[in-house]
């Protein structure tokens, strides 16, 4: 693996600084004071955020990308700065995994901006957000694989009845989040409630349509003690983590602006993941104190 830490470090520091440079911005346009009202394409009449640049974006989905925006500053950004100086530095299995989650959770950040966010003057950045993370996940992923193709075993962990439950558990639960709003919509033959001036809801996509499904298959993996299994669930662990701390933060600043929050969407669509995210700390702590691996990368 020696031959490819050049790579990993360009793409770490690159990775940090874009992301930093995306958060800022962000953050910068939390303003409530440029409110507009739009049109959207089914006739009907949207407020819109009016600052920053979310100005094009609903006032109802512009402090959530906001929200999203700090939790990555500020939970985010200083976890991978200290994951890649750890990886940098011990060169090993355990800190090589690390970064792998931190690339696939900045995966998600960076499609949901890409594919989710109204076209703005970041749209270049968010792209090649996205393409560094895309290509720095297969580029792991290729790596992880090759070590356990060498090395056969490479670590000893529990896989408990908890850790088999919360994966089917939370693998679900993306679909009763998600899934009812779809379905209402189909019956009803109208848009999506919230899908103002937006084309589609890349939260369902990425959610349904990627994380669930992987959930399973890395149940499938562990069950046939494949080592890519221990990878994927270490970054679904990392992923739901944040997710249980980002979403609250959405929350906050959505209240912050005055929005509205039902407490039916505050359950099923917050509280539901928060859960989920205790367990997925807990489990992620308990992999990283019990792990023990064969040999360390060379």
């Amino acid at each position: 693996m020696n031959n490819v830490k050049p790579i990993y470090k360009s793409l770490n520091i690159l990775l940090l600084l874009l992301t930093l440079f995306i958060t800022i911005c962000g953050i910068c346009s939390f303003d409530k004071a440029h409110t507009y009202n739009a049109i959207n394409q089914y006739g009907e009449t949207i407020k819109m955020w009016g600052a920053g640049i979310y100005a094009h974006d609903s006032y109802f989905k512009a402090p959530i990308f906001i929200g999203s925006d700090f939790t990555i500053l500020i939970f985010v950004i200083p976890m991978a700065t200290l994951t890649f100086i750890k990886a940098r530095k011990t060169q090993s299995v355990e800190y090589f995994i690390r970064s792998f989650g931190v690339y696939c959770l900045l995966l998600y950040y960076s499609a949901s901006l890409a594919f989710g966010v109204t076209y703005n003057y970041l749209h270049l950045a968010y792209i090649v957000l996205f393409s560094l993370c895309f290509f720095g996940v297969w580029l792991m992923l290729i790596e992880l694989h090759t070590l356990e193709v060498r090395q056969g075993k490479v670590c000893l962990y529990p896989f408990t009845k908890g850790m088999k439950i919360f994966l089917l558990i939370a693998g679900i639960s993306l679909f009763v989040a998600w899934l009812p709003d779809i379905i209402a919509s189909i019956v009803n033959k109208t848009s999506l409630d919230l899908i103002e001036v937006y084309t589609t809801e890349i939260t369902y996509v990425l959610d349904m349509g990627i994380i669930s499904p992987l959930m399973f298959i890395t149940y499938h993996q562990i069950k046939h003690e494949k080592f890519i299994g221990y990878v994927l669930i270490r970054m679904i662990f990392k992923i739901c983590t944040v997710i249980g701390i980002m979403l609250p933060m959405q929350s906050i600043f959505q209240m912050l602006a005055g929005v509205s929050i039902p407490i039916p969407a505050l359950i099923t669509k917050v509280l539901i993941f928060v859960l989920l995210a205790a367990f997925a700390a807990f489990f992620e702590y308990r992999l990283k104190r019990e792990t023990k691996y064969t040999e360390g990368i060379t």
